[in-house]
């Protein structure tokens, strides 16, 4: 079975979108982060769990979908390797792909049936605050034994990730598995033949196909909880997809490691990227057919498959010497159903054409803390020797429960934040509540595409841009959660 690297580094991956693209930005992406595919356009005690959410639609509500999570036994490993125990919510190891309409409501009753505190954050939806899902901050954690309804309506039609996130305890509930997909479908989606999921997650296992213990120090002050086994939708990779020749497949990638970031290439199949965060852009083919995937990123992918039967094609991480996440074949009868070419799954009208940076406030957020590494021997292991439950920080405070925003905006307001990564390693954060421009470095313009997650290299400043218009208390936090766990996380305040 193909495995990944047994301790492997975090690939450098590139980073991604934001004024008015040039050319130059369209066919080039952004070299500074390094995800940005190619071409083409003090909070005191936090509130206790509600069984509704806040400003749900009025009258009569149907009832809410049970979410439970289970401790099943998986096949991660051939025989005659021991089954692995897991965490999942349907009992057989698969991530749920939980499907509403744009307009629809969500709601989903989370029965915790672990033996740790849980709470469900929905990665990537413009969610209101109260259903943001961080335990700690926008809710009380899911204690075991409890049960929480998540109830709201996505503003948004795109692909988000359904993923834990518990101030100081993230990192086990995602490394045991407990992760899926929501997808939110378009009004008037694109003409395809098949809508394809395939949701990537890593496991650190032993030798006896058993989960390593967690809370490892050096694992949350460097790389994170690499993982030496990588899946795709709850089964070793890789995954197959056939489909008929000549039809047309809407491919939804997602990022639920707890820390790996990679990049992806596809070969033998040409796509074009529809929406990147689920967010709808200007289709473009990826640079060299790869695009960056760090923890928390989703692409939207269209393509034909090729005319020919038994035509081939792959979708490989760049991870070692390269390790297949998914095989595409042609099979059966060709579709003879003439479509025009691939383009644009339409726009975000609730999103701002262009954001006005004139009068925007800005504030500076600098990352530091983690391991040590001697540059003059990259084959040593990093080295930390701090406190190991305040590894990271931000502005030089360890994000925890209690501690104060970051900073106060009121609604409307155009915020610019100069994040600095002053640490030995890449950094994948991710913005709460909100979607964001990534700036090019003299604000002459932005990236093609609005973002939530991005990776900033170590040694390196961002500058992003965003509207915020969405109230209540937001997270700028890390993917990778082992660092989240341990400080590596702020909060600011839309009044």
């Amino acid at each position: 079975m193909p495995q990944a690297d047994p301790a492997p580094q975090a690939d450098a991956a590139p980073d991604v979108p934001g004024p008015r693209p040039s050319r130059r930005a369209l066919l080039g992406g952004a070299a500074l982060l390094g995800l940005v595919p190619g071409a083409a356009r003090g909070q005191p005690a936090a509130p206790k769990p509600k069984p509704e959410a806040e400003g749900a639609p009025p009258g009569p509500q149907p009832e809410a979908r049970p979410l439970a999570t289970q401790a099943p036994r998986v096949r991660l490993r051939p025989e005659p390797a021991p089954e692995t125990a897991i965490w999942s919510f349907d009992g057989t190891g698969v991530p749920p792909v939980i499907r509403v309409r744009l307009g629809e409501t969500v709601r989903l009753k989370v029965e915790n049936r672990t033996e740790r505190p849980l709470s469900l954050h929905w990665h990537g939806v413009r969610n209101q605050n109260a259903m943001d899902g961080v335990g700690g901050v926008t809710q009380a954690p899911i204690q075991p034994g409890a049960a929480f309804t998540y109830a709201f309506t996505p503003p948004d039609a795109g692909t988000f990730l359904i993923r834990p996130l518990v101030v100081g305890g993230s990192s086990e509930p995602a490394g045991r598995g407990l992760s899926g997909f929501l997808v939110v479908e378009e009004k008037a989606p694109p003409a395809i033949d098949r809508d394809v999921p395939l949701l990537m997650q890593d496991w650190r296992l032993q030798d006896d196909a058993s989960l390593l213990p967690f809370g490892q120090t050096l694992f949350a002050a460097s790389n994170g909880r690499l993982g030496n086994l990588i899946t795709v939708n709850g089964r070793p990779v890789p995954e197959t997809i056939e489909a008929r020749p000549g039809s047309r497949l809407r491919l939804r990638l997602g990022n639920a490691c707890n820390a790996r970031a990679t990049r992806i290439r596809f070969d033998g199949v040409k796509v074009y990227v529809a929406a990147v965060d689920g967010q709808p852009t200007d289709t473009f083919e990826p640079l060299r057919a790869t695009l960056p995937f760090p923890p928390g990123t989703r692409y939207d992918l269209l393509l034909d498959m090729p005319a020919e039967a038994d035509a081939k094609g792959s979708i490989t991480a760049l991870v070692g010497g390269g390790l297949a996440l998914a095989n595409l074949v042609t099979k059966g009868e060709p579709v003879t159903e003439k479509r025009p070419p691939i383009g644009p799954i339409g726009d975000n009208k609730l999103l701002p054409a262009e954001i006005r940076l004139q009068n925007a406030v800005r504030r500076e957020v600098t990352i530091t803390g983690g391991a040590t590494v001697d540059k003059e021997k990259p084959e040593a292991e990093p080295v930390f020797k701090g406190d190991p439950g305040r590894i990271w920080a931000v502005n030089g405070a360890n994000g925890m429960a209690g501690v104060a925003p970051l900073f106060s905006v009121k609604r409307g307001q155009v915020v610019v934040l100069a994040i600095r990564n002053d640490t030995a390693f890449p950094q994948a954060l991710h913005l709460h509540g909100h979607v964001f421009r990534l700036l090019h470095p003299l604000d002459d313009g932005w990236e093609p595409y609005w973002l939530d997650t991005f990776q900033l290299l170590e040694g390196r400043t961002a500058r992003i841009a965003f509207q915020a218009d969405n109230p209540g208390r937001w997270l700028l936090g890390a993917t990778v959660l082992e660092r989240f766990d341990t400080g590596l996380w702020t909060s600011f305040e839309v009044t």
